[in-house]
């Protein structure tokens, strides 16, 4: 029996006509409207014509999280009397509740991801709600671009709705094709903000590392909470690990755990009234699509977890970062569902307006090798073509791209190849689909399974950090974790075995053929899995720490069983804060012929000629990625190859190699105070300019030589000379505009350092200058004169000796007569005779 008085109270109602019209004139809204109104549960309903008037159609409502989808299906069943699987069903991954007679089906936006790759018109499907767009998951902005391009292309007449509680409105109405903004208004009650940042300063978050101190700090606010208020609690914390920790802080209360992993019976648990008061710990899948009755307190520790990817080590995973203020505002509004109530905030009134606006989209941050998979399925591999709120960033496709490309999901002009489009139906990130096409032959469908199983969810901390030590743990536990990995390593079993029905486990072109003889155990098949899943993972002992392929060191912890093997293939993998290398939080023991057939692409052998040590270093070696496998000398490399060598030596220890650079210095100083003044013809003599000149100014010398005693024998002088624009005949003009000295009016010829470009210095005894009215100049570039002491110590400097004589020689004169009275000092420097020699001299 439908619960009328419920549906009819839901404030989104009066939005309902408004949305409808917006639907029936464009096709596609975008709907605002505040947590608790309905949104999710009363809108789905109405569009399907089961509550009110309206036509019978079926809707596909898509949720970001598995929790919420399971959630809002059941509430929706909930209010029409009837239970999930009847009027309304729903699917993810690995269950499944749908009926004949179903007219809502709430996904996941996975699920439905892949439904439109299997058949992009989405037949029966009459409206598709896109909920909570506002967390911009990368799935959901996937789905958004594929269903707008059906919408142009295939099927004008399907209807799509975003759905936000908090959301750039605008954006979205745009990249709908401006379609209207239906906003609906909820009946929100107060919530009053409490500030309460931790006594002492705790260490910011580093990775999947939050400081202790922190969540001692929240525990105990928490305690604070249901000291000073009433009705339930709900706590925000990052990770499923953190929430363990405040936990076991909180003694002798009621406490529900809330998060991806938690257990059906938990998460129902939650989501209905409790007969005591409760304090619920959530990650942020409770920020939003579901109400938790009863809770009139939040405490929000201020944290979140985001995805990132280090395309340079080769590291993705989960980090630690501050919650945005959207993310405060959907957690606070928790507090207000159902009566006023207070939200607890860990941190400062200070800090809250630092915090960024909204999260960041994944697309910006994320591993986008499913994303670029999706793409290239779609049909458009760069992602151009897609309407997206946000383009990928070009430097993350590329990578994509070549990791694609290694497992043989696309061809070389990034199209889906068969082997790319079965790893994309199959529901899971492509290295790990890979990693069970390639296993299955060598292994048998389920027990690759198994173990991709373990690496798409990773296993609880407890379990450790060995792989196959976690398998044999997951094969006899009886935890929640235990029983959705048996789920899902059935599903992968199933996939597996129907892909090798229609076209063979691994398939034409398999990226690796791993022996089925060589995999004996657990430890073997999980090695290779692992590796087959991260190839550039593979990683070699090497002292003291483990070398991967991909040139990243990494360390497995203390205690574990994965110390002391020779050979590592690494799943999972951080970098601690002020390490050296990266810690190894999931891997496999494996051998040397399951490494070299896992990673066969980065299997390489060849001449490698390089500076090391203070000299040449000639060998011919054989490698995985960056682990050296075996090397012996190499006799008669390539001149091109010593050549280079060379050139780096010269770069790791400066040009101080050559012989007489010393005096080259000076040379290369003129030239450079040269191109500042007079540019072209003048040669740009920067470290940078000379080695890429190298050619120019060290051959044939730098041709002929094989070794550092070479380089040594090589006179740095005459090398540089050819650097001169001798072709323009500039060259001859060389010491007529730098010269390395000018004759100054006793007769002496004084060198001018040109160290500084900007203004070269001549120091030069102050008796030697009288007489001259006008600084000297070089290339039209007055010297900056230092005029020194008989003792040649500096008395004065000046760009202008007339303004000296006038005005500053006295004082120098009062100075220093009485301390060299041997030395002439005329009352009139203008026009005395200039000398080099004491007054006795002069006398004589």
């Amino acid at each position: 029996m439908p619960r009328s008085d419920v549906l009819d109270s839901l404030p989104v109602r009066s939005a309902v006509p408004a949305l409808r019209e917006a639907l029936e004139e464009h096709g596609a809204a975008v709907l605002c409207a505040p947590p608790g109104t309905g949104k999710t549960t009363l809108v789905p309903l109405v569009l399907a014509g089961l509550a009110g008037d309206g036509p019978a159609r079926r809707v596909v409502v898509a949720e970001p999280r598995r929790i919420a989808a399971r959630a809002a299906a059941r509430r929706m069943a909930w209010l029409l009397g009837e239970e999930p699987g009847g009027s309304v069903g729903y699917t993810v991954r690995g269950e499944r509740a749908v009926g004949p007679h179903t007219r809502v089906e709430v996904v996941t936006t996975g699920v439905l991801l892949q439904r439109l790759q299997r058949d992009q018109e989405l037949p029966g499907v009459d409206v598709v709600v896109l909920d909570e767009c506002h967390e911009r998951h990368l799935d959901a902005d996937t789905v958004a671009a594929f269903l707008l391009d059906v919408r142009a292309a295939l099927r004008p007449e399907l209807r799509l709705v975003a759905a936000s509680a908090t959301t750039d409105a605008q954006g979205w109405s745009e990249l709908l094709g401006g379609v209207p903004v239906v906003e609906a208004t909820g009946v929100s009650h107060p919530v009053e903000v409490v500030w309460a940042p931790p006594a002492r300063p705790v260490r910011p978050p580093h990775g999947m590392r939050v400081d202790p101190a922190l969540l001692a700090h929240v525990a105990s606010v928490v305690r604070r909470a249901l000291a000073e208020r009433s009705g339930d609690v709900l706590c925000f914390l990052p990770g499923v690990g953190e929430i363990a920790r405040v936990a076991g802080q909180l003694g002798d209360v009621d406490v529900l755990q809330v998060h991806g992993r938690a257990p059906a019976a938990v998460q129902d648990a939650v989501l209905s009234p409790g007969r005591r008061r409760r304090v619920v710990l959530a990650t942020s899948v409770a920020e939003s699509s579901l109400t938790v009755p009863g809770v009139r307190v939040v405490v929000d520790c201020g944290l979140a977890r985001e995805p990132r990817v280090d395309h340079a080590r080769g590291l993705s995973a989960l980090t630690t970062v501050r919650a945005s203020r959207a993310a405060g505002r959907q957690r606070a509004g928790r507090a207000g569902r159902e009566a006023p109530g207070a939200v607890y905030r860990c941190w400062a009134e200070a800090e809250d307006g630092r915090l960024p606006r909204f999260p960041a989209p994944e697309i910006r941050v994320a591993d986008l090798t499913a994303f670029a998979l999706q793409a290239a399925c779609w049909g458009d591999p760069d992602a151009s073509g897609l309407a997206l709120l946000d383009a990928p960033p070009a430097g993350a496709m590329a990578a994509a791209r070549s990791v694609l490309a290694a497992v043989e999901a696309v061809d070389a002009a990034g199209r889906a190849t068969d082997r790319g489009a079965r790893m994309a139906r199959m529901g899971l990130h492509p290295r790990l689909a890979r990693a069970l096409l390639d296993a299955a032959p060598a292994v048998g469908a389920g027990r690759a399974a198994e173990v991709v199983a373990l690496l798409s969810e990773e296993p609880p901390r407890e379990y450790g950090d060995d792989l196959a030590a976690a398998w044999r743990l997951a094969r006899r536990g009886g935890d929640a974790y235990a029983a959705r990995w048996r789920a899902e390593a059935g599903r992968l079993r199933t996939a597996v075995r129907d892909l090798a029905g229609t076209a063979g486990a691994a398939g034409p072109g398999s990226a690796a053929e791993p022996p089925a003889g060589a995999v004996r155990g657990d430890d073997g098949t999980v090695g290779l899995v692992v590796a087959l899943a991260f190839p550039e993972r593979v990683a070699r002992a090497q002292g003291g720490s483990y070398l991967m392929a991909s040139g990243t060191r990494a360390e497995p912890g203390e205690g574990t069983g994965l110390r002391g093997a020779e050979w590592l293939a690494v799943a999972v993998a951080d970098r601690p804060l002020n390490a050296a290398h990266a810690r190894v939080r999931l891997g496999a023991a494996l051998d040397e012929e399951t490494a070299l057939a896992a990673a066969a692409a980065l299997h390489t052998e060849g001449e490698e000629v390089r500076w090391a040590g203070g000299d040449v270093v000639a060998r011919r070696v054989e490698r995985l990625g960056a682990v050296e496998l075996a090397a012996r000398p190499l006799p008669g490399p390539a001149p091109v190859l010593v050549r280079e060598a060379l050139l780096e030596g010269v770069r790791q220890e400066g040009f101080g190699l050559l012989r007489r650079w010393g005096d080259a210095r000076a040379l290369r100083q003129r030239l450079a105070f040269l191109r500042l003044h007079l540019g072209d013809p003048w040669p740009d003599v920067s470290d940078e300019a000379l080695l890429a000149r190298a050619e120019d100014w060290l051959e044939p010398e730098l041709g002929r030589a094989r070794r550092r005693a070479d380089l040594e024998r090589i006179d740095a002088v005459q090398a540089l000379t050819r650097l001169l624009p001798w072709a323009s005949g500039e060259a001859a003009r060389f010491e007529e505009l730098a010269p390395e000295r000018i004759g100054v009016p006793s007769g002496s010829r004084v060198r001018i350092d040109y160290a500084d470009p900007e203004r070269p210095v001549l120091a030069v005894k102050l008796q030697e200058m009288f007489g001259l009215q006008e600084s000297p100049a070089v290339a039209g570039v007055p010297v900056l004169v230092h005029l020194l002491s008989p003792a040649g110590r500096p008395a004065a400097v000046t760009a202008d000796l007339a303004s000296f004589w006038r005005d500053g020689y006295r004082a120098v004169r009062a100075e220093l007569r009485g301390r060299y009275p041997r030395h002439p000092w005329p009352e009139d420097p203008a026009g005395a005779e200039p000398t080099r020699h004491t007054n006795a001299r002069l006398r004589r």
